[in-house]
């Protein structure tokens, strides 16, 4: 079955992905089932999407409840699992206004076009430049690509959009130097993920802060992959005792269905008014009453505590591996968003994780990253690192 899967994919799907050769059928928490019948713990979430595991009985029954009442209308009406759902995100942040739409990278996209509307409503157009971070990710869209600082990412797709800028991340003396009366906005990752899951200095984002207030320049935040609760907090932006001014949020907020968010305080958001932005799925019922369900469950059984506990068992067990191994250069991360630097090239690594019943993920070519559902159990951490440890002197 699995040849006739890929055979087929490989004939209809456009071919924008390596995909690992295997077919999976189905999942219950951290447990992923192929089409053979064999299993695997995934230490992947979807990319830090599956923070509640796979198949939540609670959101299925959401999911089936809000489909036989209502899937869709347009946001032309006024809609109640949408406006819960924007309730518990501003009574549980920063923010005031909620913007509703379909991925981070649009949920970035609309954090991009506010912050330079945010200026032109105040007659200082000039203000449009975004100052972003080098080896940054911020999404595919042209906006979200031109807002990100890895060039392999935008190879092939010149000219990027106009307006973008890029300092080293962790150096505050650059962005002193880069920003200016021009700047609207520097748009940064709590934590690097895709780009080597990278971690702030200490004093690093309140340094940022400082800078944005003195120039007038507003702080975006993009928690795509490390809000709701992935680093050990709801939101990243809360271990560093600063607040932006925009956030952005996808992934885990649908547990695997497509929505993003675009938070912002009230002066601010108020630049967007009627018809300056828009999304035609932006917040539909059938989405909005899973994301409910989602956040409620985070909040009810505490998920975001149990994910600072089992994240610091986690990287205590990465810390131990590489007092055993030479080839492990550096552990690093936040909650339940770890990774491993290793002296070897990582997609064998990956593999034979694979072939024992482990699935991990590999970026930047040598830096496994670990980004398992919050509920993952201290036993699965310890299976893998005993896989690990088995594997590391095999390369």
């Amino acid at each position: 079955m699995k040849t006739d899967i890929k055979k087929k994919s490989d004939t209809v799907i456009a071919q924008t992905y390596n995909r690992i050769p295997i077919v999976i059928e189905k999942g219950n928490q951290c447990t992923l089932w192929d089409t053979e019948g064999r299993s695997y713990t995934d230490f992947v979430a979807g990319i830090a999407v599956c923070n509640l595991g796979h198949s939540h009985p609670e959101i299925a029954k959401a999911l089936s409840r809000q489909a036989e009442i209502l899937l869709h209308v347009s946001n032309l009406y006024y809609t109640l699992p949408q406006v819960e759902l924007a309730s518990w995100l501003v009574n549980n942040s920063f923010a005031d206004r909620v913007f509703f739409c379909n991925s981070g990278a649009e949920a970035n996209e609309a954090a991009i076009k506010l912050a330079r509307k945010y200026f032109a409503e105040r007659d200082d157009e000039n203000r449009y430049k975004i100052i972003s971070m080098e080896k940054s990710f911020h999404g595919r869209t042209m906006a979200a690509l031109s807002a990100t600082g890895q060039d392999k990412i935008k190879k092939g797709f010149d000219p990027v959009l106009h307006g973008f800028e890029f300092v080293p991340f962790n150096d505050i003396k650059s962005l002193e130097k880069k920003i200016s009366s021009s700047t609207c906005a520097v748009m940064l990752e709590p934590l690097q993920g895709e780009g080597g899951v990278r971690c702030p200095d200490p004093g690093y984002f309140e340094a940022v802060k400082n800078i944005c207030n003195k120039f007038g320049a507003l702080l975006i935040f993009d928690e795509v992959q490390t809000g709701m609760g992935r680093t050990g907090k709801l939101f990243a932006y809360e271990h560093f005792g600063i607040e932006p001014d925009i956030m952005t949020l996808a992934k885990a907020l649908g547990n695997g269905l497509p929505i993003g968010a675009m938070l912002a305080r009230e002066d601010i958001a108020q630049a967007f008014g009627y018809g300056t932005h828009a999304s035609t799925f932006g917040g539909t019922p059938i989405i909005t009453s899973a994301s409910l369900k989602v956040v409620q469950t985070i909040e009810n059984e505490k998920i975001v505590q149990r994910c600072k506990e089992t994240g610091e068992y986690f990287r205590q067990k990465l810390l131990w591996l590489k007092d055993r191994h030479e080839i492990i250069e550096d552990v690093r991360g936040l909650g339940l968003l770890l990774g491993m630097k290793i002296r070897a090239a990582g997609g064998p690594v990956v593999v034979a994780c694979m072939k024992k019943g482990f699935l991990i993920n590999c970026i930047q070519d040598n830096i496994l990253r670990f980004i398992p559902p919050l509920i993952i159990k201290k036993e699965e951490i310890d299976a893998l690192v005993t896989c690990l440890d088995e594997i590391f002197p095999t390369l």
